[in-house]
């Protein structure tokens, strides 16, 4: 009786058996350079890499463009991240909040809210009050100055209309600058540009004045200067954050 485990010689003619049929004889070796990415430099001796870490076979080099790491090197941890990325300086960005309607553009709940400030920072604060008695003392005084522009029509009309045209524009921008710092105050960013460029406007106005006046409107200036200051306030670091972080609740 034939042993089931001797091979029985091969026929004359036949087809030697298929290769995934039959083991490979003789014990199995690696490949002599494995896969490593196309560049790839052995490190230095000494380097201990970290979990999972292949060493080159003995003589392997890497492509050209490679540099080693320092002697001494340590593989990062895994799950390791890096280094945060640094923080960015100020970057300017046009607001997109933008008013679109007319209703957009007014106080939340009317003119009642005006002296009630919300949660914001002081730099905010303190630039709000500026805002605000600066726009009602505009107010008051384009009241006197029109009936001084009225009296100075009698005497000088050219000069008296020049006078009226520039309290009523002070009394549109007064009136504006009041509600664009309720506004402000709601953390609308488009509000707090306007205020940026209303002092522009109001530096503009205030050498006029100067010119009419021979150099003694010393008060429009005085205004400008305190304007400017509320301006800076609003644009500071802690009053950045602040409107950043009301972007996504209004």
């Amino acid at each position: 009786m034939s042993n089931p485990s001797d091979v029985p010689p091969q026929q004359p003619g036949a087809q030697p058996p298929e290769s995934g049929n039959v083991p490979p004889a003789g014990p199995q070796h690696p490949p002599v350079n494995p896969p490593f990415p196309p560049g790839y430099q052995a490190p230095p001796p000494g380097y201990q890499g970290g979990p999972g870490y292949q060493a080159p076979p003995p003589g392997y080099q890497g492509g050209p463009g490679y540099q080693a790491p320092p002697p001494g090197y340590q593989a990062p941890q895994p799950g390791y991240q890096g280094q945060p990325a640094p923080a960015s300086g100020f970057r300017f960005e046009m607001p997109t909040d933008r008013p679109r309607n007319f209703g957009d553009a007014l106080p939340a709940g009317g003119l009642s809210g005006m002296f009630k400030v919300a949660a914001m920072p002081t730099e905010l604060k303190v630039s709000y009050w500026i805002w605000l008695i600066g726009g009602l003392l505009g107010l008051l005084g384009g009241i006197i100055g029109l009936f001084g522009s009225f009296v100075l029509i009698a005497f000088a009309p050219a000069i008296g209309l020049l006078v009226l045209l520039l309290v009523i524009v002070a009394l549109m921008l007064a009136t504006a600058q009041i509600i664009l710092a309720m506004k402000m105050k709601e953390g609308r960013e488009w509000a707090r540009f306007a205020l940026t460029i209303l002092v522009g406007i109001s530096l503009v106005l205030a050498l006029i004045s100067s010119g009419i006046a021979d150099g003694r409107a010393g008060g429009n200036l005085l205004g400008f200067l305190i304007s400017l200051v509320a301006t800076v306030l609003m644009w500071l670091p802690n009053a950045q954050a602040w409107f950043v972080a009301n972007r996504g609740r209004i």
